[in-house]
């Protein structure tokens, strides 16, 4: 994953090239971003907002100029948690994937999307969700209980298994949701 998505897009398309260039001559993919995906700590008034997504046309030629094997794009998903329902541009999804070909698209900042904005963005060619928001507060939540249960608990095994319990499940639920399961 090579992200130049703060560059303007001449710099990011040759930054991205160069390391499309030496991760495929030894046959690693390469996710690229385009478009700026921010934070939900960012306050950033909505026509801001909408001016940092990805425009279909930037990304047919940011696909066709760098060779990218994925691509990250900007729709209205943030890293971390929301403050509301996230409002996903689903036309942009569409025009974006129409403009690149049906390459690989990847959705950053997907905690806290409903699982009906997830299906259909799966459906406008999304392949790749990402979801760590969800698995840290599973991981957190679980050692949490532990340690309130059990104030005295010294044994890591004790307090990190069950943390790693509810994350597995965060992931399994994921991976249903997302339609892999059974795809390994």
């Amino acid at each position: 994953m090579i992200d130049g998505s703060r560059l303007p897009l001449p710099e990011n398309i040759a930054l991205t090239k160069k390391v499309v260039e030496v991760a495929h001559a030894v046959g690693v993919s390469v996710e690229g971003e385009l478009g700026r995906i921010t934070g939900t700590e960012d306050e950033i008034k909505v026509s801001e907002k909408e001016s940092l997504f990805t425009d279909p046309e930037e990304a047919r030629q940011f696909v066709r100029e760098t060779g990218v094997d994925a691509l990250a794009v900007a729709i209205g998903t943030a890293h971390g948690r929301y403050k509301g329902k996230p409002e996903l541009d689903f036309p942009r999804l569409a025009r974006i994937r129409e403009a690149t070909g049906g390459i690989p698209i990847v959705l950053h900042g997907s905690s806290g999307v409903p699982n009906e904005d997830i299906r259909k963005a799966i459906e406008l060619g999304v392949r790749k969700i990402n979801i760590d928001t969800n698995i840290r507060e599973a991981f957190v939540a679980a050692m949490r209980r532990v340690m309130e249960s059990n104030p005295d608990e010294i044994d890591p095994r004790k307090i990190l298994g069950p943390a790693r319990e509810a994350a597995t499940e965060v992931i399994r639920e994921k991976i249903r949701l997302f339609g892999c399961a059974g795809k390994a």
